[in-house]
């Protein structure tokens, strides 16, 4: 529960951040003399709202890096790193991506992510729990799972949907701060005390609404990449990959940056599956099963 109280308080306090900037800014353009419209207000929103975004997914791969330690095969010295090299190389090409940039890091837990820019500029990393844990057809299917992800393009949908919806929980904070700062207030320009009191609290109450909205799609991407990794390198590898991820012991440990894209993550029951970023390891087997039926 601490790190979905972790990842939540991060995506909320960046909001926090961007909102008090412009809290800070709309009253100073007014006294500009500038005319703060809703097309003013939307632009502004936007500009905040998927900068962050943006600059995140830009730095996705260093940050990555930088987070796992993970260390890129440039040239392959052993037979292992010059099989995983190849088998991602196939992969990619069968996907119709560039060969994204392949990376061990050393971990005990069997985990993989893949994470990027773009299609075409991607990084594909897997631990070396994983490697010594799993058979190689299973290690192929996580391969295939994690470049699935990358020909979906799922890292520039996911940074894109939360850049949106991080524009809509600014604009509509402050559209409703103001109707509720003159309604309620009785604030004569809608940028009295209770606008920036009610601004706050609706960016906390919109921003969980959002983060609840970005893990659904998270979620629902897994399963896709799941069908992906099966096409790849076939669906009873990729159930098989699936399973042995499932024996594995404790909780997934990737970094809060890269962890909504490992193959592995914290699933949880009732209200707390709303902000996971994975759905079972059960529903994901199934899912594959009834696929094959």
């Amino acid at each position: 529960m601490s790190r979905i109280a972790l990842f939540l308080g991060t995506n909320l306090a960046v909001l926090m951040v961007l909102g008090f900037v412009m809290n800070l800014l709309e009253p100073w353009l007014i006294s500009q003399g500038y005319n703060v419209n809703m097309v003013t207000t939307l632009v502004i929103a936007f500009v905040f709202g998927m900068g962050g975004s943006i600059i995140s997914l830009l730095m996705s791969k260093s940050m990555a890096l930088r987070s796992t330690g993970a260390k890129v095969i440039k040239e392959p010295r052993t037979q292992t790193e010059r099989w995983i090299h190849e088998t991602v190389r196939k992969q990619a090409e069968q996907a119709g991506i560039r060969m994204p940039e392949v990376a061990i890091y050393d971990a005990p837990e069997p985990n993989a992510f893949a994470t990027g820019a773009s299609k075409n500029n991607s990084l594909v990393a897997v631990s070396t729990g994983l490697l010594a844990n799993m058979r190689p057809n299973e290690v192929e299917a996580v391969l295939a799972h994690e470049v699935s992800h990358v020909a979906n393009g799922d890292m520039v949908t996911m940074s894109l949907l939360q850049g949106v919806l991080n524009t809509f929980v600014l604009l509509l904070s402050r559209v409703l701060g103001q109707i509720i700062d003159r309604v309620v207030f009785r604030s004569e320009r809608g940028y009295g005390p209770g606008y920036f009191i009610s601004v706050m609290v609706l960016q906390l109450v919109l921003g969980i609404l959002a983060s609840v909205i970005v893990m659904a799609f998270s979620r629902w991407r897994e399963f896709r990449a799941d069908a992906g990794g099966a096409a790849l390198a076939g669906r009873q590898n990729m159930m098989a990959a699936l399973a042995r991820l499932k024996s594995a012991h404790g909780p997934a440990q990737l970094p809060e940056s890269v962890e909504a894209f490992g193959i592995r993550g914290r699933v949880g029951s009732g209200l707390k599956r709303l902000l996971m970023s994975h759905p079972p390891l059960d529903e994901r087997i199934e899912a594959l099963a009834r696929a094959g039926d």
